[in-house]
């Protein structure tokens, strides 16, 4: 066996193990991905009726992250067994305003006059 046929066979074990090892985990990952987006969709679809699934696919349009807090909170009320029955329009909205609430952030603003530091009578000149 010459060094070019050593080569050639290192190449070929070396890409085995790392289609073994190495590159089977992305497949691994996106398999995961995929199982876990189709039993978030199951779980949502038997908790949600039309209405409610078309008004959440809305949402995640346009503020994805709010969707995704609101998916996880049903989910987790649907393991919990908080969840009587499927979920219509004006309860998502419910919980769309519950989020909401928790999530923004009440900003104030305070001025205190007594320390400013700029006087009218240090103008003169």
């Amino acid at each position: 066996m010459g060094d070019e046929d050593l080569e050639a066979i290192r190449a070929k074990r070396m890409a085995e193990l790392q289609q073994q090892y190495g590159g089977g985990d992305e497949t691994k990952r996106a398999e995961m991905k995929s199982k876990e987006e189709d039993m978030r969709n199951s779980i949502l679809s038997q908790v949600l009726n039309q209405q409610a699934r078309a008004r959440l696919s809305t949402i995640a349009a346009a503020k994805p992250e709010k969707a995704k807090m609101v998916e996880n909170l049903l989910m987790n009320m649907a393991r919990s067994g908080q969840l009587p029955g499927k979920l219509g329009e004006e309860e998502l909205i419910g919980l769309l305003e519950r989020v909401s609430e928790q999530t923004q952030k009440k900003t104030t603003v305070k001025f205190d006059r007594r320390r400013t530091a700029f006087d009218d009578d240090d103008d003169e000149s």
